[in-house]
């Protein structure tokens, strides 16, 4: 036999490639998961662009009337801390503005006074500063303040200390700043340029939903092929619903704010105080669904029967989530939704009655309870609410006179 004289890189090189039809699916694979999640990165960077863009524009046309009004008509040679303090007010948490705004305007009174006594009776330097500065939050927290009081009682102080030897008169123009900043703040915010607080309650409800639905249809998906991991993983990225319930709640509380000092939109108050009632009802089923399909990991590892409607009930539940959204933001009474959660609990019953474990029959509690939560996050009172879910779990038919009614969404 002929020996091989090529160089050995070269060998190896073809050796490699003979294995190619081994390695080139992984490695296509790999190649298209990669791209998968840049695409993901990329729409999830451009979702929270639109989502905080709107609160970009108030911030920047808050800091350049705030400057034009402390330097031009006040003639503050030095406007800084007006556009500070603006833009600070409008980085609060939404729906918090107004008070932020009287924090400013407490926390400078108490770091000016603070800083001016200390200063009189001490002067000024390295020591001096690091005594005002822990005077400050000392008082401010025996007081019981606020955290941004602290924080800015403090800021104030050091800028006393700091700026009190070069620039005279510092204290007034640092209260009128203060004020003039969180007043603008607020004026951009309520009538300059506000935001429809209905479009922001959507941008915000969408994650929290979404993630709901995603997550029951994979539990409904990891039951039909009695997928542990599957199922294990929805529970666990179910438990990680802190940060969208967060942005819900921050953004009806916002959405409050603006309807209470924003005159053009006074009239979206009735759509609001629908919204702010289906929070905590969505909330629950968020809750409920966790336990739901912490119980359907159960079901897989006990190796119990899984009736055929079972997977088709919870499958039904996530689709009245996504409906509930999309009816929701369209402004359009949630009919389907509702409808489709009877479907699930209807599907649960027949589940029921074929026969489950123990597991089984606390996933069955469950859909009823998530339904009726999603039923009255509908706008259907709570008891309406589990009559309807008892009739369709029973296979009862429903009256033509008994059709769920509510208040209209918009």
């Amino acid at each position: 036999m002929a020996q091989d004289r090529r160089p050995p890189f070269l060998r190896r090189l073809t050796s490699r490639e003979a294995l190619g039809d081994l390695d080139g699916p992984r490695i296509a694979a790999a190649v298209d998961e990669l791209r998968d999640r840049s695409k993901a990165t990329l729409h999830d960077r451009l979702h929270r662009v639109r989502t905080a863009f709107g609160l970009a524009l108030q911030a920047g046309l808050a800091a350049g009337l705030a400057y034009l009004v402390s330097h031009r008509l006040l003639h503050n040679p030095q406007p800084v801390f007006a556009p500070i303090s603006a833009v600070g007010t409008l980085a609060a948490s939404v729906g918090q503005r107004f008070r932020r705004t009287v924090e400013l305007i407490i926390g400078v009174a108490v770091g000016v006074f603070v800083g001016d006594v200390l200063i009189y009776f001490l002067g000024t330097g390295a020591w001096q500063l690091a005594l005002v500065v822990t005077s400050a939050i000392l008082l401010t927290i025996f007081a019981g303040a606020s955290v941004a009081i602290v924080i800015q009682a403090a800021a104030t102080a050091v800028l006393i200390v700091t700026l009190s030897p070069s620039t005279q008169n510092l204290e007034l123009p640092r209260f009128v700043d203060a004020f003039i900043g969180g007043s603008i703040a607020l004026l951009v915010t309520a009538v300059l340029l506000p935001l429809n607080p209905l479009r922001v309650i959507n941008r915000a409800a969408r994650p929290a939903l979404d993630l709901l639905a995603a997550q029951l249809d994979a539990c409904a998906e990891a039951l039909r092929n009695r997928d542990r991991g599957a199922a294990q993983r929805a529970l666990f990225r179910l438990r990680e619903n802190k940060e969208e319930l967060a942005a819900l709640s921050e953004a009806i509380e916002g959405a409050k704010e603006t309807i209470t000092i924003s005159p053009a939109r006074w009239h979206r108050r009735s759509e609001l105080t629908h919204y702010a009632e289906a929070a905590e009802p969505i909330d629950r089923a968020m809750r409920n669904s966790g336990t739901l399909i912490r119980r359907a990991v159960t079901m897989i590892e006990d190796e119990e029967s899984v009736p055929e409607p079972m997977p088709d009930s919870i499958a039904h539940l996530a689709e009245s989530v996504r409906l509930l959204r999309h009816e929701f933001a369209v402004g359009e009474e949630p009919e389907q939704a509702r409808e489709r959660a009877l479907r699930a609990v209807s599907e649960a019953g027949r589940a029921y009655a074929e026969g489950v474990g123990f597991s089984g029959s606390v996933v069955i509690a469950q859909v009823r309870t998530a339904a009726s939560d999603l039923m009255v996050a509908s706008g259907i009172d709570q008891e309406e609410a589990n009559r309807l879910v008892r009739q369709a779990f029973h296979g009862k038919d429903q009256p033509a006179d008994a059709s769920p009614t509510a208040p209209p969404v918009g």
